[in-house]
This record gives C-alpha cells, structure tokens and sequence, in this order.
C-alpha cells in the first residue's frame, strides 16, 4: 500500500505560481511512474503529467505544457509540480497518483490516489 499526501494548492492571481508537493509513505516509490491528475467542478478528471521512476521520462498534457514542470526526489519520497503563468481555467483539485509507467498513468490507470488539494486561480 502507498498513501499519497498533496499540499502545496491554494489561491493565486491568473499569472502567478504554485508548487504543489505529494509525499509518499508505507513504500518507496522509486519503483513507480507518478503523476497528477485534476478535476474542474462538473468536469471528468483529467490527466495533467506524468513522470517515471527514475525521472528520465515525462508525458505533459497540451493544455499545461511549457507552464508545468514535475519533478520527484525519490530519496525523499515525493514528487512535485511547478505550475506557472496559471489561468482561470486551471482552477480545479489537483491529484497525485502513482502508475506503472507515465503511458498507462496518462491513460487513467492509477494504482494509488491522493486525496487532493484545492487550486484556485482568479482572473
């Protein structure tokens, strides 16, 4: 069993930044592809990057890349994203995940969920 905990969200003015943190806890992740999803008010979750065990690899949304970056420290069992030039439209709560690879992750199959965290972006 892997328990994921985000922090990090809160409110921010369109054009400002974020970092989110997702730590890790009852196994090591460095065997596991992580990710974040997100979901919108009334909208379906959606992918929004993933990245592989050993960091090497990374699979972006077109709707987050060049503003988004995640990284993870395995050494200390989290993995982050850097969320910049945000938008009104990226307002939703964000989900840390953990997958086999970042192409099954981007797809939706997730082993492990986090519970969220909240990000508001206003106009």
């Amino acid at each position: 069993q892997v328990q994921l905990v985000e922090s990090g969200g809160g409110l921010v003015q369109a054009g400002g930044s974020l970092r989110l943190s997702c730590a890790a806890s009852g196994r090591s992740i460095g065997s596991y592809a992580m990710g974040w999803f997100r979901q919108a008010p009334g909208k379906e979750r959606e992918f929004v990057v993933a990245i592989s065990y050993g960091g090497s690899t990374t699979r972006y949304s077109d709707s987050v890349k060049g503003r988004f970056t995640i990284s993870r420290d395995n050494a200390k069992n989290t993995v982050y994203l850097q969320m910049n030039s945000l938008k009104p439209e990226d307002t939703a709560i964000y989900y840390c995940s953990t997958g086999p690879n970042t192409l099954v992750l981007s797809t939706g199959k997730v082993d492990y969920w986090g519970q969220g965290t909240q990000v508001t972006v206003s106009s």
